[in-house]
């Protein structure tokens, strides 16, 4: 591990203030992937700015009946939370699907937010190609073992998937990330926030290197009935989404008045299908109109050699969550 500064935030002005000077600096809240990754020699901060003592931490509602998630809220609070449980059932879902209690009790939720990859090759330094880890290199997984990675969103620079469980919720739920610099605040739509790797792919998010996550914002809306989080994984226990699906359902009797999807570990970034969607705007809440919306969410898929099995994983896992956000079930 490469030798680093430490410094402890008292409030969100200093962070900021500190993070400001320091373009080679990291915040650290639960550390449960940036320590991993600084171990690894994959991230090599010069100053870490420990915002464990922030008051972030609260999960309060909003005047327009919204939720705002502190960003130092602990995974495990925030599935927890009442009315998270009550309102966003598909969000405790998610978070509950994720890492083992032990690192839900560490991780928080801006943190969830800022994990990076679970690319074999990112993660391992002795794989020299690995545009995301080292720009200009070449990405190893595109001629390599790409059974975990993308088929939707990648680029020739690119194919990793996004990890996180919690975020394909936010991002169906269309949560909004607040942050802060010295600048001021401001709020990131949660579609927007997370990149493509498009020529870039070292950039996960569209965050400024001196931005803080203050808080994720989510609104008020009319899933809170029929939703579901399906995780598909090579076991049932602390293992990634080789593909996942956060369906939700505002349905008139068996029709659908509006739908939400976002699929995990099929892309970049938390993979929103808004055109699934619209095409279940009116629809009867059946196999049928699920399966054509499923077909829409897929049709631009692009796997790999070791990962084409993804394409039907997808609709079937899609088709599943939305069968059991009919039935207001869990997975």
């Amino acid at each position: 591990m490469q030798p680093f500064e430490y410094r402890r935030a008292g409030d969100a002005q200093a962070a900021v203030s500190a993070i400001a000077g320091a373009p080679a600096g990291k915040f650290l809240a639960g550390g449960t992937n940036l320590v991993d990754l600084m171990k690894q020699g994959v991230e090599k901060p010069r100053l870490l700015i420990d915002i464990g003592r922030v008051e972030l931490g609260k999960i309060e509602e909003l005047p327009d009946g919204g939720l705002r998630l502190g960003a130092l809220a602990r995974n495990s609070d925030t599935a927890d939370h009442p009315v998270v449980r009550r309102r966003y059932p598909m969000l405790a879902q998610a978070i509950l699907a994720g890492a083992s209690p032990q690192l839900r009790n560490m991780a928080t939720n801006g943190g969830n937010l800022m994990q990076r990859t679970r690319c074999y090759y990112f993660y391992d330094p002795a794989y020299a190609q690995c545009n995301k880890r080292n720009p200009g290199s070449g990405c190893a997984a595109i001629e390599g073992f790409n059974r975990i990675h993308a088929i939707l969103g990648a680029s020739p620079e690119c194919i990793a998937t996004h990890p996180s469980d919690m975020c394909v919720a936010l991002a169906a739920l269309a949560a909004r990330v607040r942050v802060q610099s010295a600048r001021g605040e401001r709020a990131i739509p949660f579609s927007d926030f997370h990149r493509l790797p498009g020529s870039s792919p070292n950039v996960d998010t569209t965050l400024r290197p001196d931005e803080l996550i203050l808080s994720v914002d989510l609104p008020k809306g009319p899933y809170a009935d029929h939703s579901a989080y399906v995780k598909i994984r090579d076991r049932a226990s602390y293992a990634f989404a080789l593909v996942s699906a956060a369906a939700a359902l505002d349905l008139d009797g068996t029709t659908i008045r509006s739908a939400r999807l976002a699929l995990g570990g099929v892309a970049h970034k938390p993979w929103r299908s808004e055109t699934a969607e619209a095409l279940l705007a009116g629809k009867p809440a059946n196999e049928a109109s699920f399966l054509a919306a499923a077909a829409e969410a897929l049709h631009e898929a692009k796997p790999y050699k070791y990962n084409a099995f993804k394409v039907e994983l997808a609709k079937r896992t899609i088709v599943r969550a939305f069968t059991l956000a009919v039935q207001g079930e869990t997975a």
